[in-house]
């Protein structure tokens, strides 16, 4: 397969924001990205996932908690970020079901650089289960800006999701970014995909 041109895709991309505005729905819309691969055994073969920050916010109402410190706390509370402090932690008492309802309740945490490790001592292996275990900060770092960051950064594995409202020429790059890295990941690059469906 030879790399994808920037009109073809144009063109998938602007039939589907066209069908969207023709028929507005009450929810955000998303665009999936699915790549088909040849010959690649996911059993054999090395698995691929990760993440990628993009240069805008796909998810501008990404809710993101702070456990952090007093410093941290005091932080958040400037910034209107919701936030808990060890005292609030150890009040869960590692119950599995309270911190189920916390991981629910929030799509992301931060966690003070000094706090991190004893994370899994005061909840128990409940966040890293349900994949939210929280993200270093430290105190050199701005916190607005971590949580922005956290906000534009998405993980891939198989598919790439893509807010239509915010879809512009300027944002194609999550449609050529996955593609190019799934590329450099594979054995056979270009060669090795069957097709790209948007």
């Amino acid at each position: 397969m030879s790399k994808i041109s920037k009109d073809s895709l144009l063109e998938s991309l602007n039939t589907v924001l066209k069908r969207s505005q023709e028929k507005p729905r009450k929810f955000t819309e998303t665009i999936e990205l699915q790549i088909s691969l040849k010959n690649y055994d996911p059993q054999k073969d090395k698995r691929f996932s990760g993440t990628v920050k993009l240069k805008h916010v796909p998810r501008p109402k990404l809710n993101i908690c702070v456990l952090g410190d007093a410093q941290h706390i005091d932080e958040a509370t400037a910034n209107n970020i919701p936030a808990m402090d060890v005292d609030s932690l150890k009040k869960l008492n590692k119950n599995k079901k309270l911190v189920k309802k916390l991981a629910k309740k929030y799509d992301g945490f931060l966690a003070s650089d000094s706090l991190i490790k004893q994370i899994p001592r005061i909840l128990g292996p409940g966040l890293n289960k349900a994949g939210k275990f929280p993200t270093m900060l430290s105190h050199s770092e701005s916190m607005a800006n971590k949580v922005a960051e956290q906000k534009a950064t998405i993980r891939f594995q198989m598919k790439k999701v893509s807010n239509t409202s915010s879809l512009r020429d300027k944002q194609l790059m999550p449609f050529f970014f996955p593609g190019s890295l799934l590329g450099s990941r594979c054995r056979q690059c270009f060669h090795g995909t069957r097709r790209f469906v948007v």
